[in-house]
């Protein structure tokens, strides 16, 4: 164990063997840090902190102190952190505030620069926070999510595993598990993360599946309902569809988001009246503009051909 002359550990904080502190560093009481964690300097680790092994501390993190939030009266309350984490620098976790008071953070995952972990919030295993991005109290972030800069997680929001929510996204409503959400507030579903899905090694099966569950549910127009129950008729039950499914049951305090909309292709009525959308007009209208071209064009080479006779 290695403990810089210039940090300050409380006499109650308990570290395991092999575990580095560096300088100006702040440990508080009821503190435990695992074998082999690294903390670099300048960290505040505040109090009621359960640290797993393995993990790296950057420089200016701040773990364990109180919620903000104007409801939280000083009640006792906790983080629990699990293993092989890295925490890059000016990340922030609050202690939880309600029900059972603990914020948890998984196993293998990597928070950049800036990211902040509001209270009460679970984030699963191998989950990825890019720079700054934010979530509000009580979410839920399932294993392996992919969180982009900036992004930022109304209170309660659930995301589904190997969910992503891209970069600046206000994500307001839960994101279904696999699924891609994008946009300022609300963020809307754009698809599958179907590269998180390769790169997670799904099969075929369970990818030919979920893309028809998603279909049900995003595409179809159905109430959410109607499609749980045509999924549970027609689709696959590989585990990646029970699991959407139980995602989808599941009671929700923010409802799912919505798909993105699609506008169609529309056409302007040359009278004023509204865009008339749909491809079998498209198509008509496209062949009648060329063959108006090609009776131009064919009245063109008459034309030049009676002015080449004359002279």
């Amino acid at each position: 164990m290695m403990i810089h002359r210039t940090a300050v550990v409380h006499p109650d904080a308990q570290l395991d063997v092999d575990v580095q502190v560096g300088a100006y560093t702040v440990i508080g009481p009821s503190v435990f840090v695992g074998r082999g964690t690294v903390i670099a300097s300048h960290v505040v680790i505040g109090r009621n902190v359960r640290i797993g092994a393995e993990n790296r501390i950057s420089s200016h993190v701040v773990i364990g102190t109180e919620a903000q939030d104007m409801s939280y009266k000083g009640a006792p309350s906790y983080v629990e952190i699990g293993d092989g984490n890295q925490f890059r620098e000016f990340v922030t976790v609050n202690r939880g505030a309600h029900g059972e008071a603990v914020t948890r953070v998984g196993s293998r995952c990597l928070l950049m620069t800036g990211a902040h972990i509001a209270h009460d919030c679970v984030v699963g295993d191998g989950v990825i926070m890019a720079n700054l991005a934010t979530l509000g109290g009580h979410v839920t972030v399932g294993d392996r999510v992919v969180v982009g800069g900036l992004a930022a997680m109304h209170q309660f929001v659930r995301v589904g595993r190997m969910a992503m929510v891209g970069g600046t996204a206000g994500v307001t409503q839960d994101v279904p598990p696999y699924c891609i959400v994008q946009g300022t507030p609300p963020a809307t579903v754009r698809g599958l993360n179907a590269v998180g899905l390769k790169r997670n090694g799904i099969s075929s099966e369970g990818m030919n599946a979920l893309k028809a569950a998603y279909r049900l549910v995003f595409r179809r127009g159905m109430t959410k309902e109607n499609a749980i129950a045509e999924i549970e008729a027609s689709v696959s039950r590989t585990e990646e569809v029970r699991h959407f499914l139980e995602f989808l049951k599941h009671a929700s305090r923010r409802g799912v988001s919505r798909a993105e909309r699609i506008e169609q292709p529309g056409l302007r009525v040359l009278d004023g009246g509204e865009p008339v959308p749909g491809p079998e007009l498209v198509r008509r209208l496209v062949a009648e503009e060329l063959d108006r071209r090609a009776r131009d064009s064919r009245t063109e080479v008459d034309d030049v051909s009676g002015v080449g006779g004359g002279a």
